[in-house]
């Protein structure tokens, strides 16, 4: 009697100083009964690779609280999934980067907790790439999609709940959303200097490194060029069998010194994925100084230069991507068709970033009511 029944959207990457999971520090709670758990993509435990993997409900192993996927037979809960409930708690770690679906999911419940009158709780964690920097294209809404559905650009410098305010603010959602803060977190401060564990919050984001350049590393899932799935390192390790280091390297290695990057040349064979059990050509990514580090444009000069180098070569993925079976993959990922675009025209990659400023300083000044955290 008195306990207020909850649900909880969360992975088990969601841990606390002591590395405790958050459905078993709920679990012990005075005053809350934890009563159904939804999980996002990669399932639970994480361990789902790829996109399109789907996951099955169940039941969570050591509580035996029932789990409901929602990256599988829904990816939004039903009515009957939020009845009963009294609140649902959001506690998702992300990557700050729009393409990343959890914060998808926390949408996709955000919308149905406005249908069923529920209030949403976040328990927040800081953007580990920081809070500061902004960059890429926005999303257009002629490309909204499962990784793309609040208009934020690539990079977006929210905090979890930061990015659920916006998100209410955007979309015109009636939903009583609360944000319970971080204590101590800076907007300039990046994951290593926050003291907490990283958690690899899905199979192919295992280092914060991956995490940094992945903002504009994504975007060659939409090309024909390896983003390092397979290995150990993905996001930091690219390339093809038939790429030409040398020259690729040449006409990038400049580029991204000033982008806080050096560039070295390796070879890796993934073990699953693009070019699966080949021996690719390509380089890893060392990020030397982070907090210089702009990865969307690293990732626009790597396209570039693969296709400066590799005309004959270099391609888009052809769909699908993330449930879209029409439009091209790149598309979706950069939420604009102006990327692909000045890319195919062979647009410097510097005069493509500056093209997108002014929208990113609306989206600053669009921003700004919804920010919880000074610099």
């Amino acid at each position: 009697p008195g306990q207020r029944r909850v649900g909880l959207l969360c992975n088990n990457a969601t841990v606390d100083r002591e590395y405790r999971g958050t459905v078993e520090a709920l679990a012990r709670q005075r005053g809350l009964r934890l009563v159904r758990i939804f999980s996002p993509q990669h399932g639970f435990a994480g361990e789902k690779q790829d996109n399109m993997i789907e996951s099955g409900d169940g039941a969570h192993r050591a509580t035996g609280i029932p789990l409901v996927s929602l990256y599988g037979r829904v990816r939004e809960p039903d009515p009957a999934m939020l009845d009963g409930l009294d609140a649902l708690l959001v506690d998702l770690p992300d990557v700050g980067t729009r393409v990343y679906t959890f914060l998808s999911t926390a949408v996709l419940c955000l919308q149905a907790c406005a249908r069923a009158k529920l209030p949403v709780i976040v328990l927040d964690r800081p953007n580990p790439v920081g809070g500061q920097v902004v960059e890429g294209p926005m999303l257009r809404p002629e490309f909204t999609s499962f990784v793309g559905l609040v208009p934020v650009p690539l990079r977006h410098g929210l905090s979890t709940g930061e990015y659920c305010l916006f998100a209410r603010e955007a979309l015109g959602l009636d939903v009583e959303v609360s944000v319970v803060r971080c204590r101590g977190w800076r907007r300039g401060v990046l994951f290593p200097g926050t003291g907490l564990p990283w958690i690899p919050p899905s199979p192919n984001l295992p280092t914060f490194e991956g995490a940094l350049l992945y903002p504009g590393m994504v975007l060659l899932e939409g090309t024909s060029l390896s983003e390092g799935r397979g290995t150990t390192r993905p996001f930091e390790v690219w390339g093809a069998p038939w790429l030409d280091a040398g020259t690729v390297g040449r006409l990038l290695a400049p580029r991204l010194r000033r982008l806080g990057l050096r560039l070295r040349e390796t070879a890796f064979r993934p073990t699953f994925h693009k070019f699966q059990d080949r021996t690719c050509r390509g380089f890893m990514l060392h990020p030397v100084e982070p907090d210089r580090v702009r990865a969307v444009a690293a990732g626009l000069a790597v396209l570039w230069a693969v296709r400066t180098a590799h005309p004959d070569r270099f391609a888009w993925k052809e769909p699908p991507y993330e449930y879209d079976f029409e439009r091209p993959p790149i598309d979706l990922i950069a939420g604009t068709d102006e990327l692909r675009l000045g890319i195919e025209a062979g647009t410097d990659p510097a005069e493509l970033a500056r093209s997108w400023r002014g929208a990113l300083r609306s989206y600053l000044e669009r921003r700004r009511p919804h920010l919880l955290y000074r610099s």
